[in-house]
């Protein structure tokens, strides 16, 4: 992943800690694909920031394009998606999948309508039942201000659940604010309404994220969280032990049986906690602690997927990369399966339904699995990518 430098503006941010400065996203490069964050970092202490990636150009302007009749969106949907990763069900509406951002989004149903009918998706409104939106009180309404960066990742994330599991019912659940401790409050909102799946696009630096750890601890539940988008390096709530800690690929057709291939993309992050205690399931040996990530999936810009969503001048057709597209879409194949989660367990002790990731590199870890796929498990992809729903 190349990184070039643009024009930026520094937007200074007050914490507790004192003035913390954020620059506006380089334009970063993978492959013959330029992208941007859309949420600005790095995150201030107690915060976190989102990991989605737009596709620009050279000049880190997003590229978009309007919804129009017979319109074929750039960017992987849901059939080549669900091809990649052996996915066949469509979930049941008993199934509740949310999905927690921070602050709000005010199209967030009629952009999901747009990304479902395009795709020939069952219809998911307030009406029928299937999507609801909640603040983090769990109140429908007196919902936070927008944020466009986080409203991208917002329609990110919508779209990947409803690509994997149409059949579901998702509940949007809005933090007041990127902190840590309003998005735990959100995460805790969408257990207490009977989250099957919660999905989680963010993260930030491990320091001082104990005391907000227990908000991601939720028995039965699959709690799956972005591992990162700056590469080697550990970040919370992926270190969380009870989560499902979600790495990144770059996806492309193959000629080979499957009919796809896989490598590590660059920008995932991974490594070994710092704070968090290894759980019971995982067996490698080069990490005292927790290892992240646990499993992976699509997360490259230039193997990117389509998003409809926010843009400069309404809504409008984007593709999208980073681990938010793995996490979502991840959660949205725990939703499919529908069945028993015994934390972060279940994919370990059925590895023989994932798709080994055997190369490609995150960084610089003196060549160790932590940062480089390698056969069996590694940092960047976990124990690999989905080969249907079984190991979910």
């Amino acid at each position: 992943m190349v990184r070039i430098r643009a024009a930026v503006i520094a937007i200074a941010l007050i914490s507790a800690g004192g003035a913390w400065a954020q620059v506006a996203p380089a334009v970063e490069r993978s492959g013959a694909t330029y992208h941007v964050a859309v949420c600005p970092g790095p995150a201030a202490p107690g915060t976190a920031r989102c990991h989605a990636h737009a596709v620009s150009d050279a000049a880190g302007v997003v590229r978009e394009q309007a919804a129009q009749p017979n319109l074929t969106p750039s960017g992987y949907g849901p059939a080549a998606l669900r091809a990649a990763y052996g996915v066949t069900g469509s979930g049941s509406a008993t199934t509740v999948i949310a999905i927690v951002d921070a602050y709000g989004y005010t199209n967030a149903e009629s952009d999901l309508a747009v990304y479902r009918s395009t795709y020939g998706l069952p219809p998911c409104t307030t009406a029928n039942g299937c999507f609801v939106k909640y603040n983090q009180s769990g109140v429908q309404g007196s919902y936070p201000r927008q944020n466009t960066g986080w409203a991208q990742e917002t329609a990110l994330d919508l779209d990947m659940a409803s690509a994997m599991c149409p059949g579901c019912k998702i509940i949007l659940v809005e933090a007041n604010s990127n902190s840590n401790s309003n998005l735990g409050v959100a995460v805790n909102t969408a257990a207490s309404l009977g989250a099957h799946v919660i999905s989680n696009s963010y993260g930030g630096g491990e320091s001082g994220s104990t005391a907000y750890a227990a908000y991601y601890d939720h028995p039965g539940v699959a709690v799956t969280v972005s591992s990162g988008d700056s590469g080697y390096g550990v970040q919370f709530p992926a270190s969380a032990p009870t989560v499902i800690a979600v790495g990144g690929t770059s996806l492309t057709t193959s000629a080979t049986t499957r009919g796809w291939t896989e490598t590590a993309w660059s920008g995932a992050g991974s490594g070994c906690s710092t704070l968090y205690a290894k759980p019971t399931w995982q067996h490698d040996a080069g990490c005292a602690k927790r290892t992240v990530a646990d499993v992976s999936a699509v997360a490259d810009p230039n193997t990117g997927v389509a998003v409809y969503g926010p843009s400069h001048s309404g809504s409008a057709w984007q593709v999208y990369g980073g681990t938010s597209v793995a996490a979502p879409l991840i959660g949205g194949i725990y939703g499919v399966n529908g069945g028993a989660v015994n934390y972060g367990a279940d994919p370990y002790a059925n590895t023989a339904a994932l798709n080994d990731v055997t190369s490609g590199s995150n960084g610089s870890c003196g060549g160790s699995y932590l940062c480089t796929a390698v056969a069996g498990y590694d940092g960047p992809t976990g124990l690999g990518t989905p080969s249907g729903v079984t190991a979910f």
